[in-house]
């Protein structure tokens, strides 16, 4: 068994765009080892800000002949599909096949030999179909090339079983090809020259004394226990960050953490207006004080060993850091010169969406559908809520906004704080974009409620109108996450909020049940108790709703539970199978069987036991008691038992009998239809 080693070194690779190169690399390498009948034990992946890495172990030296049957069409088919069939399977003739009866008739079947030969022999080209292949989001071509590519591409190891495979890539035009090989390039300050390699182990090992962290996971850790010995030390705590960190880990190939001061001037500007110019501009991480606000330090990771021991590299970040915050700063105080409530006409010239008109029309939207909200919100003020609804977009056409983005919202707070406006008006613009995510907090204060809900319920309901709904993977307005951040919104605050008074179509209150199956699914919910429960059609309260759910779930967990649903099973089955036979039978089926046709005592007990079900579960649905709703129900259990090991339905001698029994199954159906479609639940 031999070893397969591949390196493609390239200019810098963009951070967001390496781990999923290495990935596809890995496997359309291993796509193309399997298509070639060449087995392996494992295949590793790397990447670093200048090269993708796989190495491929358990490789055989040789690959072994193969045989493979084909099989073509019907003797006697039209000679354009035995063409097709001769040139798929490369033959040039029908003698080269065999003709074989297959019990459904006679066929043509060629048999391929495929010789195996060297190893070696195949890798080359798979190397080539895999770059080909190789999606990146984007790529360039360079020189007078056309291959498509992240970076230009500057030397390719291409090892096998200790020595270099034959071959190279060619850019196009009038470039020389890259030829394979078996030297690398280190870190591209900290090393120099060409290193030559024997193999996967020898390559990470010279890349290592080359300065370079092969594995971005290791890179990663470097950078995380460097910022936090650096953070213990100056007696603040690193904030912690993963995304920063596998972009600042796709940054750097020997990473050296330090730890930079952020100047006092700038420490009045809100918290995470610095943290966000620290992490978007210049991929720093922010530290915070003991009492959890933001410390005047920050921690930046060189791709460098300084002489120095770093001072004229945290130096140098620190001047560009100042200059950044300079700007932010600016904005904060000119921002704060000018109040919300001046900032509304500029909203006029933002277009929200060209059918749905600016942002000015989509604030007014927000506003009512706001107030309509906080009907159903305990302890709302509707003279605070429409100020946080109409201010709420104010801060879009501020400078600070223009430049963070990200910021919206969050600045609205700051300046509504700053203008001394009530302190429920004020989280409620910082709160109204909430929750962004599953992890995100959600509102919880009456003003922030009414807000958060009117945002997301425009949305919905405006893009709904115009027909753009999601479709697929396909969600532009990010239109999923409004109704899930409803859902949460409506659920952790207990909100009786009825749906249909706000949505005119149909099918977004079953987009609505969708979104809910899928947070219950996340939740450990079983879906077909969802679906038992969505299935009774018109439930709108999602507090009710989940109530519902909770007690049948909690129900069906019982043994009475089990039973009962067992029974159920048997009483539909028997009136679905006779309704299949006589379609006019649903109707006859309709309302409760004569009680002077109850002939046997067990039919008698059944009949007896529903109608007590039926007055308790009704004023149990009533006051949404659905746990006392479903125990009910366990009284059914002995009773049904009894009818099915004593009666006899399908009385084929006497009709109205038999009619009547069914229509005692029937009952059954439908009593325990009315907390929940039962036909549902899987077993």
């Amino acid at each position: 068994m031999a070893e397969f080693l591949l390196e493609l070194l390239s200019e810098e690779i963009p951070a967001r765009m390496q781990a999923r190169a290495a990935d596809d690399l890995k496997r359309l390498v291993c796509d193309g080892l399997k298509a070639a009948g060449l087995t392996f034990t494992a295949a590793r992946a790397f990447a670093t800000p200048r090269r993708l890495a796989l190495v491929v172990d358990g490789l055989p030296v040789a690959r072994a002949d193969v045989s493979e049957e084909k099989r073509g069409p019907r003797v006697g088919a039209p000679d354009q599909a035995v063409q097709g069939f001769l040139k798929g399977a490369g033959l040039t003739s029908l003698d080269q096949a065999e003709k074989r009866d297959t019990g459904k008739g006679e066929f043509w079947f060629a048999v391929i030999h495929k010789k195996g030969g060297p190893t070696a022999e195949a890798l080359p080209g798979i190397i080539e179909a895999a770059m080909k292949a190789l999606p990146w989001p984007k790529s360039m071509k360079w020189g007078s090339g056309t291959m498509q590519w992240v970076r230009p591409l500057q030397s390719i190891v291409a090892l096998f079983d200790g020595k270099v495979l034959p071959g190279s890539i060619a850019p196009g035009g009038k470039m020389a090809p890259v030829p394979f090989g078996d030297t690398t390039r280190g870190h591209r300050f900290l090393s120099k020259g060409e290193i030559t390699v024997t193999g996967f182990a020898d390559y990470a090992a010279k890349l290592r004394a080359a300065h370079v962290m092969l594995d971005p996971a290791e890179r990663k850790q470097v950078i995380l226990d460097g910022a936090r010995v650096l953070c213990a030390e100056a007696q603040v705590s690193l904030n912690e960050d993963e995304a920063l960190l596998d972009e600042v880990a796709g940054l750097v190939e020997w990473p050296v953490p330090m730890l930079g001061t952020i100047d006092a001037q700038f420490m009045d500007v809100p918290p995470e207006v610095l943290i966000v110019s620290m992490k978007t501009h210049q991929r720093y991480f922010a530290t915070t004080k003991a009492d959890g606000t933001l410390a005047n330090r920050f921690v930046v990771v060189a791709n460098n060993v300084a002489r120095d021991g770093g001072a004229t590299i945290v130096d140098g970040n620190e001047r560009v850091l100042r200059s950044r915050l300079s700007d932010a700063k600016f904005f904060w105080d000119q921002d704060r010169k000018i109040r919300l409530e001046e900032r509304l006409p500029a909203l006029k010239d933002i277009v929200f969406h060209a059918k749905l008109g600016s942002q000015a029309d989509r604030v007014q939207r927000i506003a009512a559908l706001a107030l309509a909200v906080a009907e159903h919100v305990p302890g709302s003020d509707p003279t605070e809520i429409m100020t946080a609804a109409e201010l709420c977009k104010a801060d879009l056409v501020s400078g600070m906004v223009g430049e963070f983005p990200e910021l919206q919202g969050i600045m609205g707070r700051y300046y509504a704080l700053g203008e001394k406006l009530p302190a429920s008006v004020a989280e409620a613009i910082g709160d109204h974009y909430a929750p962004a995510g599953p992890n995100d907090r959600c509102p919880s204060a009456p003003v922030s409620i009414a807000v958060a809900l009117a945002d997301k319920l425009d949305a919905l309901i405006s893009f709904w109108s115009i027909g753009e709904k999601p479709t697929g993977s396909r969600d532009p307005y990010a239109l999923r996450r409004a109704a899930l951040g409803v859902i949460r919104i409506i659920v952790e605050n207990g909100l009786r909020l009825p749906l249909k008074r706000f949505f005119k179509e149909d099918d977004l209150l079953a987009f609505f049940a969708e979104r809910l199956k899928v947070q219950m699914r996340e939740k450990g919910v079983r879906h077909d108790i969802v679906d038992a429960v969505l299935s009774l059609g018109g439930e709108d309260d999602l507090v009710r709703l989940l109530a519902r759910v909770e007690a049948l779930q909690s129900f069906l967990g019982t043994e009475a539970g089990k039973n009962l649903l067992t029974a159920y099973g048997r009483a539909a089955n028997i009136v679905r199978a006779e309704e299949k036979k006589d379609k006019t039978l649903s109707a006859q089926l309709a309302g409760a069987p004569d009680a002077a046709l109850l002939e046997q005592a067990e039919e008698k007990s059944v009949a007896s036991a529903l109608a007590e079900v039926e007055r308790t579960v009704k004023p149990a649905l009533q006051r949404e008691d659905f746990a006392g709703a479903m125990q009910a129900f366990a009284g059914l259990r002995a009773p049904i038992d009894a009818l099915f090991e004593k009666v006899t339905v399908n009385v084929v001698d006497r009709p109205q009998l038999r009619l009547n029994r069914l229509k005692l199954l029937n009952q059954i159906r439908a009593t325990m239809d009315s907390v929940a479609d039962f036909s549902k639940i899987e077993g």
